[in-house]
């Protein structure tokens, strides 16, 4: 057998292989790139070179018919397409300032938002700041078909609102979004956001987690949503509400915000984590709210000066307790809030540095370990450093109260 007829045989070989590596590209998502490299290098290893026309050959009819699939985006998009929807809902608002028959003046304004299906029996999952003010909404679907649907659970703190349709829609084929575990996430990985940018309807961006763990200000509920999804998918004003998904067609976040001078995306997008869903949900879907607990403090994370004011070393970690609110776990706790000399220069105050034994490096971590750890009537047990000294106080973590 000459070297040609060797070839030839080993080529029969590889495209049986290759038949093999397709259905594997498209169970996990290999790309068709690293599928053409895979067999060039199998083909450089057995060929060596001694058939270049013949190589060339198989692998342009490779690239060809792999061209020629739609690409996994789009297999996405059209299996998750049904399952997001537009959100409308009318708040009623009051001008202080004009006086008609001595009453103020009452106007209608539309808001505009996305959601998407949680379960078949017609929850939807949407931001609060969509749905806010409003008892009822229209939920509109890809098909062009729209149901009313009542807000029935809310939390702003974390900006979620679940929503269930009221209207028959036995013709409506309901597809759940899975939530995925988001703790496994990683920075660089790619992900799609899918929604109603500007009222645009079934909208695709795509894009990659740029960080997590982000800290993002609530100015409606006064407090700081933890550990958000940091991501450079296009997010702009209608894409609020929609769903954040990996690259299986699963949900990992809840597209809620983004850092801009504009108010249009800027490359910087903020998600409500999908484990955060996982947690709230069931007690807005059962009972309407959630209840979120409380520590009652106030504090900064520990920087270099502040620490080097109160005799720590310089890169010391902790939080910095600035304030405590009167009868709250803090303060029954016993932590002390820091105090000033004439000058308003720090004097002294409580560092809190750990958590039930879990390090505290910044305001960050006691935010998100609270959150995620700990239910209203839980205790934790707060390591102190004062003036020096390590003290461990225990607090009865209470409700967080709602400001709107």
């Amino acid at each position: 057998m000459n070297n040609r007829e060797k070839i030839q045989i080993s080529v029969i070989g590889l495209l049986s292989v290759l038949l093999v590596l397709s259905v594997t590209t498209n169970l996990g998502r290999t790309s068709d790139a690293e599928l053409i490299s895979t067999v060039q290098k199998s083909m450089d290893t057995v060929a060596q070179n001694e058939d270049a026309s013949l190589k060339n050959a198989v692998l342009t009819t490779i690239s060809s018919s792999e061209s020629g699939k739609p690409s996994s985006l789009t297999l996405i998009f059209k299996q998750v397409e049904n399952s997001v929807v537009q959100i409308t809902s009318k708040v009623s608002t009051v001008n202080e300032s004009v006086i008609i028959n001595g009453s103020p003046l009452e106007s209608q304004s539309t808001r505009l938002g996305s959601g998407f299906v949680y379960d078949k029996l017609g929850h939807i999952i949407t931001n609060n700041h969509v749905v806010s003010g409003a008892k009822t909404v229209d939920v509109r679907f890809v098909d062009g078909n729209i149901y009313s649907a009542n807000v029935i659970g809310t939390d702003p703190f974390n900006d979620i609102a679940v929503l269930q349709i009221i209207d028959d829609y036995s013709d409506e084929q309901l597809n759940p979004l899975p939530l995925a575990d988001s703790s496994l996430l990683d920075v660089g990985q790619q992900v799609i956001a899918i929604g109603n940018p500007f009222g645009l309807s079934d909208t695709m961006t795509t894009g990659i987690i740029s960080q997590m763990g982000r800290l993002l200000p609530n100015q409606g509920s006064g407090y700081s949503i933890s550990n958000v999804i940091q991501t450079d998918a296009a997010i702009n004003p209608g894409n609020s509400g929609g769903p954040l998904l990996n690259m299986d067609g699963q949900v990992i976040g809840i597209n809620t915000a983004i850092q801009s001078t504009t108010g249009e995306f800027s490359g910087i997008g903020f998600a409500v984590p999908s484990n955060t869903v996982k947690r709230i949900l069931p007690s807005l879907i059962e009972k309407g709210a959630y209840a979120h607990p409380w520590l009652g403090v106030s504090g900064t994370s520990l920087v270099p000066d502040i620490a080097q004011k109160l005799g720590l070393a310089k890169n010391y970690k902790g939080v910095f307790v600035t304030s405590t609110i009167s009868d709250g776990p803090a303060a029954k706790a016993g932590i002390q809030e820091a105090s000033y000399n004439i000058n308003r220069e720090i004097k002294g105050g409580d560092v809190i540095i750990a958590l039930d034994g879990y390090k505290i490096r910044d305001i960050d971590d006691l935010i998100i370990y609270l959150s995620e750890n700990k239910n209203v009537g839980d205790k934790v047990v707060l390591q102190i450093n004062r003036n020096g000294n390590i003290i461990d106080l225990t607090a009865v973590l209470q409700e967080r109260a709602t400001t709107n």
